[in-house]
């Protein structure tokens, strides 16, 4: 009893048995109903076809006639004058005597006399003969023969309502199987998912409410193993990141430690150590960003930035960088266009792209910051024409530890933390970024905040 498809076909079964019942009972008696009144109209025709013949020919012979003719029919007929006084019948007068009685007032027009079935031995209507003669026909059934007619119907129904009720077990099995099946292939799915195993395909079941769990199911089993699939590379990008600074600290301090050194080695292999400390402590940095970001409890704190002075400040800064490489870095951005951000975290987004354009960008590159708003947005575009970055790598640039060049040196690059922590703190603004970039052609990041205005005064807190 503790099974789903059991308790759904037995709510069905009691639901769909019970409209049966009433169907049956209801469709039952109208049945008999309207039987019973086709009987009572076929008797009141033939008692006014009788009438019509005695209108004409009120007389011994034609009376006789009328009641030889009932006798051999599974009808019964009483004619009588004016009176009630009984002049011919093809029933013995005793067993139909208490009807006509009990009509005994004069009758004026063609009725039924008795149409209590279940309990009288007769029904029974009366026609009556109009002219100068006068008098009435009296029919009568015998009550027996519409018994057994019940009687039939009433076979009939049972072994109707069996059927139908087997076919009724038979079809909610079938149909308790197939909505079940599908909840037990996706109970199977949750188990194997609680285990750590999230390798689960559920088929297509359609786009009613079991095709919508189906898919929520296989999305939370895909993100799953996705997610854990990012945290093994995660982990395995942490122990590679570690060993490589750790490897040449480890090594070059035994260097100075049990080499006799001239000055100039010691100083050399030192600064080599001091570069990998500062290399591991930036990593670090970076991973407590995003464990802060991931926690939400990374402080953001805004206030009115004007976006002209904040950019050149920092122009000013990487100009020469660039300049050394041989690039040009140009700024257009109008004045007077504040934005609430963090000062610290919205220099850490641009600094961290301008460095990307630095590091992909080649002799006489220009890299561009341009600045503009578009109702009451801040849009934020920095554009290279540098390396560019293939179209398959895209959808993963922004993923943790992701390199579009897998086999860089050490001194093409950091960590591949960079564009993750960008990408948090923009969200952590209320922005977007998204990138468009062609191999050999450039990149392009474009930033878009929300709630720019030309007035520090009126700038929305």
């Amino acid at each position: 009893m503790q099974k789903l498809s059991i308790k759904l076909g037995l709510i069905f079964l009691f639901i769909i048995f019970g409209l049966e019942i009433f169907m049956f009972f209801f469709l039952h008696s109208a049945l008999v109903d309207s039987r019973v009144e086709e009987e009572l109209i076929a008797l009141q025709t033939r008692g006014n076809s009788h009438r019509d013949i005695l209108e004409r020919n009120f007389d011994r012979m034609t009376i006789s006639h009328v009641a030889l003719m009932e006798s051999e029919a599974n009808t019964d007929v009483v004619v009588t004058d004016e009176n009630k006084q009984i002049l011919d019948s093809s029933v013995a007068p005793s067993k139909i005597d208490k009807y006509i009685q009990s009509n005994a007032d004069a009758v004026l027009e063609d009725e039924i006399v008795e149409d209590n079935w279940k309990e009288e031995s007769y029904i029974a209507t009366v026609s009556v003969i109009r002219g100068d003669a006068g008098g009435y026909v009296y029919m009568f059934q015998n009550t027996a023969s519409i018994h057994s007619l019940i009687e039939r119907l009433n076979r009939h129904f049972l072994v109707t309502g069996l059927i139908v009720i087997a076919l009724t077990i038979v079809i909610i099995f079938f149909v308790s199987n197939a909505l079940v099946k599908p909840l037990n292939k996706m109970k199977a799915a949750t188990a194997k998912i609680s285990k750590g195993d999230f390798s689960v395909s559920l088929p297509e079941t359609g786009n009613d409410e079991l095709g919508e769990l189906s898919k929520s199911i296989q999305l939370l089993a895909d993100d799953l193993n996705y997610l854990k699939q990012e945290r093994t590379d995660f982990l395995a990008s942490i122990s590679h990141e570690l060993r490589t600074p750790l490897t040449y600290i480890k090594g070059y301090a035994n260097i100075v430690q049990n080499r006799e050194l001239s000055p100039e080695e010691r100083r050399h292999y030192l600064t080599i150590i001091k570069e990998e400390t500062e290399r591991i402590s930036a990593l670090i940095k970076d991973l407590f960003d995003l464990a802060q970001l991931d926690n939400n409890a990374f402080i953001i704190n805004k206030e009115p930035v004007e976006l002209y002075d904040f950019i050149r400040k920092i122009d000013q800064k990487l100009t020469p960088a660039f300049e050394e490489k041989g690039l040009k870095l140009v700024l257009f951005c109008p004045q007077r266009v504040y934005l609430l951000a963090d000062p610290l975290r919205l220099e850490q987004i641009i600094y961290n792209l301008l460095d990307n354009a630095l590091k992909y960008s080649e002799n006489e590159g220009i890299t561009k910051i341009t600045v503009k708003t578009d109702n009451n947005d801040v849009l934020i575009n920095i554009i290279d024409n540098g390396k560019g970055i293939p179209s398959a790598d895209l959808p993963f640039l922004f993923h943790r530890f992701y390199r579009v060049e897998k086999s860089r040196t050490r001194a093409s690059g950091g960590s591949g933390l960079g564009l993750s922590i960008v990408e948090e703190l923009i969200h952590a603004h209320g922005g977007t970024i998204t990138v468009q970039s062609r191999k050999n052609s450039g990149t392009e990041f474009a930033i878009k905040f929300k709630g720019a205005l030309l007035d520090e005064d009126n700038l929305t807190r």
